[in-house]
């Protein structure tokens, strides 16, 4: 139990409405207080789940980071998430706690104690107390997006995502990354992020780019963005909200471009798609999330386009359990019928969506067309 006495010894004090708190982290691996800055989403849900965003070089980048996970998580871009940020820049704690070895290019004795306080300490407190979700992501610049590249060494990356600003590689680092992104089945995101200034990092940076495009792997998702106008300070309020934009993408609802090039195109039955889409959100963030209403409209007006109705039936029964208020299940199900030539059941079905809640472009007038239309044209 001694292990885990340094969790109690942590001076926080969190309440609910509370977005962001500066608290000092007592850390047994360092031996010393850290600056932690935190960020919880408002009204924090012990019933959900949060994807876990650890900010290093915090005094530069976590205001930033907030601003555009709060942004993105407003207009579904991706799920609301926990930030960590840990406060570098004080007497230049930045480059004791990323040191590495000039000769091997691993870290120093203090970087391998700051390793183990983020992984063993700080984390896992998080973890304990939060209601954290598996996926976890790190951001980094300059010579701290080179320090997170060393959970990469472990067998099992501890993060899901790698968010690398501009990184000071260590020696033999661009041939290491490549190797080790190449080694995970599990699937990895990994996003680079450069100035178009040349420096001294240039060519390394760009060995390493070219190494871990040459990687073939479906679980390997690799991003390079360079900002031409940009140089190595600059550089650091850029492409924040594009990585974000890349990682979190599958969480987004079904967009016009997804519609037209992914789903029309697709020889799959059209609700498998949907289907498919929210399995993998589950499998890689690590919890559910309900169907959006944009996304199964998106699917409705597919199956109609395509004439694949058979999707018609399913699709219906997803939204008597996620709208059941509404007009959606009985309406798509009644046009499952009616395509299927079961005028009788169609017709039943169509009377009880008449019952339910308008939603979206569907009204009480459209089902009691489809229900005057069946009876003209069956003489019921």
């Amino acid at each position: 139990m001694r292990r885990f006495t340094f969790i109690f010894a942590i001076l926080l004090c969190f309440t609910v409405t509370a977005q962001v708190k500066q608290e000092i982290f007592e850390s047994f691996k360092l031996q010393e207080r850290r600056d932690v800055q935190y960020y919880f989403p408002e009204n924090l849900d012990e019933t959900k789940k949060y994807p876990l965003i650890l900010v290093l070089d915090a005094n530069y980048l976590f205001d930033q980071v907030v601003a555009t996970s709060k942004f993105y998580s407003r207009f579904h871009g991706m799920p609301e998430s926990i930030i960590v940020g840990v406060n570098q820049s004080k007497n230049d704690l930045r480059y004791d706690d990323c040191a590495f070895e000039p000769d091997t290019g691993l870290p120093s004795e203090k970087g391998k104690k700051f390793f183990e306080f983020l992984g063993m300490e700080l984390i896992p407190y998080l973890d304990l107390n939060f209601s954290t979700a598996p996926f976890k992501m790190v951001l980094g610049y300059d010579i701290t997006a080179n320090f997170q590249n060393y959970w990469l060494f472990k067998d099992h990356s501890l993060f899901n995502a790698y968010v690398s600003i501009s990184p000071t590689l260590a020696p033999e680092m661009e041939t290491r990354v490549p190797i080790r992104l190449g080694s995970f089945e599990k699937q990895i995101f990994y996003q680079l992020i450069v100035e178009g200034e040349p420096s001294k990092d240039t060519q390394a940076i760009m060995a390493m780019d070219k190494g871990i495009k040459a990687i073939d792997k479906e679980t390997l998702h690799y991003f390079f963005e360079e900002y031409k106008g940009a140089d190595h300070i600059s550089v650091a309020t850029y492409g924040i909200g594009k990585a974000f934009d890349n990682i979190f993408g599958m969480f987004k609802p079904i967009s016009p471009k997804e519609y037209k090039t992914q789903i029309l195109t697709s020889e799959e039955p059209v609700f498998q798609y949907l289907e498919n889409k929210y399995k993998g959100i589950e499998d890689l963030f690590g919890f559910s999330k309900p169907v959006e209403l944009n996304d199964i409209m998106a699917i409705y007006a597919a199956s109609r386009k395509k004439e694949d109705f058979e999707s018609l039936k399913p699709l219906s029964d997803l939204c008597k359990a996620q709208y059941p208020d509404s007009m959606l299940g009985f309406y798509f199900e009644g046009e499952y019928y009616e395509e299927l030539g079961e005028p009788k059941k169609a017709l039943k079905t169509f009377e009880k969506a008449f019952q339910m809640d308008e939603i979206d472009f569907l009204t009480k007038e459209m089902a009691l067309e489809k229900m005057d239309a069946l009876k003209a044209d069956f003489g019921f």
